[in-house]
């Protein structure tokens, strides 16, 4: 099982490099009583049988493996955490999944390792424009991977490692103020 919600992000951002999208954006919007998780691609999108079937745990598009776990476990844990989940995809334009999650309940999933996740897709998928936004009580830091680029002098600073160290810190900072 995913033990916190950068694994779900990981997950659900790898099918949308899946499903050939060029572009994603990772939303998290930590309000007062609940954190609200949004993730959106271009991608080649889906039709309203294959949304419904995602979400079983033994139904994949994959053929390296017969179940599909990532989905079923992010609505499941919705659902523990008394909030909502919802998926929305079009063939042709893209998906978007939402959940969001209760901060009272006691199956509330720790943020976990935002930054490095976000390294992880940047790195692993440098040819696909990122978009990242968090949100906490009023603040908000959003960033991508081609502002990031650009402000580093262009070309690819993800594959410096150097470089990238400096990334995850400047991305650990700027989420860790929100929270200050």
């Amino acid at each position: 099982m995913l033990e916190d919600l950068s694994q779900h992000i990981l997950d659900i951002a790898e099918n949308g490099v899946n499903a050939g999208a060029d572009s994603i954006s990772v939303k998290i919007d930590d309000g007062p009583e609940e954190v609200v998780l949004i993730v959106s691609d271009n991608g080649k999108g889906m039709d309203e049988q294959t949304c419904r079937s995602v979400v079983d745990p033994f139904f994949t598009s994959r053929t390296e493996r017969r179940v599909g776990l990532g989905l079923p476990f992010l609505k499941q844990l919705a659902d523990l955490c008394g909030g909502s989940f919802a998926l929305e995809s079009f063939p042709g334009r893209g998906t978007t999944v939402s959940a969001s999650f209760r901060k009272d309940s006691i199956d509330m999933p720790p943020l976990g390792d935002i930054p490095s996740t976000l390294l992880a897709l940047f790195i692993g998928n440098p040819d696909i424009s990122w978009m990242y936004t968090h949100k906490r009580n009023g603040k908000e830091f959003s960033v991508g991977n081609r502002e990031l680029s650009e402000a580093l002098g262009g070309g690819n600073p993800f594959s410096d490692p150097s470089l990238a160290l400096g990334i995850k810190d400047y991305l650990r900072e700027n989420i860790s103020d929100l929270y200050s």
